[in-house]
């Protein structure tokens, strides 16, 4: 047994390591320090008796104590929805055009409706509502079926070309590719075009508003200026759907793009609906 090596400075036992010349001294941990540590396991056993701590195959101990995190949430769910009862209740007895005069109502529907367009419409309309190709902008005063908030409440419960709702809104442009000759495409583009927009070729307007009065004024109109009851877009506001150049318009006209928006009544209930349509009329641009 090698003999043990004591400090000469301190006077203290070194534990026998050694780098470079330097020892390390041997001294005990301070006692309130190994108590301390000791009042730690002490507690640990107890939390883990007290309780839920080790995982078995399909549950966890639950502990002497019967506490649950879950059970603790549910029971402040349940107090925050016994809390919003009485709005939810009465939004869901009051037509939707009336939640706005009554400004307790107006509040909660605001706030209720914020909460459930973050979780379901962002994907869609962007977190900020402002859309994106192929998806509308909520907060400008361009809207193919009307933004009055009746008419919002209409699209957000029922849709648009869902097929798993009888009362979805459907409106279908047909495909003039099979109607038209490129050369008739190319010239009602131009004219469209115009609408908005220096025209690029003023040769093919006069043209082309023909062929516009003869197959599309019947549903976006003799100005353009569209029509909410066939959700036909108005083409002479320079707000676009999928893309304003003339090649995107004359895609359009050749193979237009369809979207479908579901219906949302049957997945979060009338009152939400509600909600959310009070919170995208709020969003500005509804009518």
């Amino acid at each position: 047994m090698s003999e043990k090596h004591i400090d000469e400075i301190s006077g203290v036992e070194t534990t026998g390591h050694e780098w470079d010349g330097i020892r390390e001294l041997n001294n005990p941990m301070p006692r309130w320090w190994v108590i301390t540590f000791y009042l730690t396991i002490i507690w640990a056993v107890g939390y883990m008796i007290a309780y839920p701590a080790w995982p078995l195959i399909n549950t966890a101990t639950t502990g002497v104590l019967g506490y649950s995190s879950r059970a603790e949430v549910a029971k402040e769910l349940s107090a925050a929805q016994e809390s919003q009862a009485q709005y939810v209740t009465r939004i869901a007895q009051m037509p939707v055009g009336e939640i706005a005069n009554h400004p307790d109502l107006l509040q909660f529907a605001v706030a209720g409706g914020s909460a459930a367009f973050k979780v379901n419409c962002v994907q869609c309309h962007g977190s900020g509502a402002q859309g994106a190709p192929g998806y509308p902008n909520l907060n400008d005063d361009s809207w193919l079926w009307g933004g009055d908030i009746d008419a919002i409440y209409q699209s957000i419960a029922h849709g648009v070309r869902f097929e798993g709702d009888d009362d979805a809104r459907y409106s279908e442009m047909p495909a003039f590719a099979d109607i038209l000759e490129p050369g008739q495409i190319r010239e009602v583009s131009a004219y469209v075009y115009s609408l908005t927009n220096p025209p690029r070729d003023a040769g093919l307007i006069a043209a082309g508003s023909e062929i516009y009065a003869e197959n599309c004024a019947s549903c976006h109109g003799d100005d353009a200026m569209g029509d909410v009851e066939f959700g036909a877009p108005n083409l002479a506001d320079a707000i676009w759907f999928y893309g304003n150049s003339e090649a995107e318009i004359a895609s359009q006209i050749a193979n237009p793009k369809h979207g479908v928006m579901p219906g949302w009544v049957d997945r979060l209930g009338e009152p939400a609906i509600k909600q959310l349509a009070v919170f995208v009329h709020a969003l500005g641009g509804g009518q």
